[in-house]
């Protein structure tokens, strides 16, 4: 079993996460701002929350040293916010692993759909139509995963959704690809947060994709 350091416990993603590895049998140690939005679970001593700051490297080494793996499920919440915080947090997350040294852990991060090859040419992000704040969102996601390819030192991974990602039901299958969206006969490109979050734990459990991004659909 795992001992896994998790940042964005409170989210949507994250809290699936957070259910999904507690339900494997594996060690949680959910680094919150406010421990009192994090939904309690009757889960034992394998949960254990400690208050902690992604954005900054002290508090990710402090939360990174005893763990075998680190996931960050963090987001910004609409656009701007998710500017402010998703490529800041994946340099603070790799500056802070990087005071462990040979005893960092690696580093799972929740990436975006935006930068995916879609079948018809072009990135998903380049589909017309879409609100300022989804793009905001995409391309802080697309920053983040820039910065990642130019990290060599940290073993690092980077998982991509389906195009639309919302609650629903564990199947526990999932179909993957690399830098290509992954859609269905008809072109749809979808996954549930529940297949997400055991694709995220998949990963943990048996690394595959050690310093590269990948992308995960029903």
């Amino acid at each position: 079993m795992a001992r896994i350091a998790l940042f964005g416990a409170t989210g949507h993603i994250g809290s699936r996460i957070l259910r999904e590895a507690l339900s494997r049998g594996h060690e949680v140690v959910a680094v919150v701002r406010d421990p009192g939005k994090l939904e309690r679970t009757d889960q034992g001593t394998r949960l254990t929350v400690r208050t902690g700051d992604v954005l900054s490297p002290a508090s990710v080494a402090e939360a990174a040293g005893a763990a075998d793996v680190v996931v960050s499920a963090v987001g910004g919440g609409d656009g701007p916010g998710h500017l402010a915080t998703i490529e800041p947090a994946a340099e603070s997350l790799v500056a802070g692993l990087r005071t462990l040294g040979d005893r960092a852990p690696r580093l799972i991060a929740v990436g975006g759909a935006g930068s995916l090859r879609t079948p018809g040419g072009g990135q998903v992000w380049d589909a017309d139509g879409l609100p300022e704040g989804v793009l905001q969102i995409m391309h802080a996601h697309g920053d983040a995963l820039e910065f990642y390819r130019g990290v060599e030192d940290i073993r690092w991974t980077n998982i991509s959704p389906a195009a639309t990602i919302e609650p629903g039901i564990r199947t526990g299958t999932y179909r993957t690809a690399l830098d290509d969206l992954v859609v269905d006969d008809e072109g749809n490109s979808r996954i549930s947060m529940e297949d997400y979050a055991v694709a995220v734990l998949d990963e943990v459990e048996n690394p595959r994709h050690l310093r590269e991004r990948f992308t995960v659909a029903d």
